[in-house]
């Protein structure tokens, strides 16, 4: 279990670092351009970071009925769903959280880059 300080630690260095990759690239680009940059930056600020992580999906009873990718996951519980739209709508809010509770993880960011407005918001169970 993570601590409130590493929790909010971790989403504002990676806040951060999204903003800056926002303001550099701007808007625009596909999605895979800023997952790859976000990856990248991650990395160098010496972070395990998993691109297109596997997240298996059960049913009540134990039985898998799928699985899903996480764009990318930092540290091992923190999930990042990433968009290049317009804007955020509701069914962004449901994917983030459907593979936290999927992935039994607590705490996830659903971050845009493709408005003009940067746009990044944190979810938990």
């Amino acid at each position: 279990m993570k601590s409130d300080e590493e929790v909010k630690a971790l989403c504002d260095l990676i806040r951060q670092t999204s903003y800056d990759i926002h303001a550099y690239h701007g808007h625009g680009h596909l999605e895979k351009v800023y997952e790859n940059a976000l990856a990248h930056r991650l990395k160098k600020a010496g972070l395990s970071v998993k691109q297109q992580e596997p997240i298996t999906v059960y049913d009540e009873d134990g039985t898998v009925i799928g699985q899903y990718f996480a764009d990318i996951m930092v540290e091992d519980w923190l999930i990042q769903e990433l968009k290049a739209v317009k804007t955020l709508a509701n069914e962004h809010v449901a994917q983030i959280m459907g593979y936290l509770k999927s992935a039994r993880l607590k705490h996830g960011l659903l971050i845009n880059f493709g408005s003009y407005r940067f746009e990044i918001r944190k979810y938990a169970l």
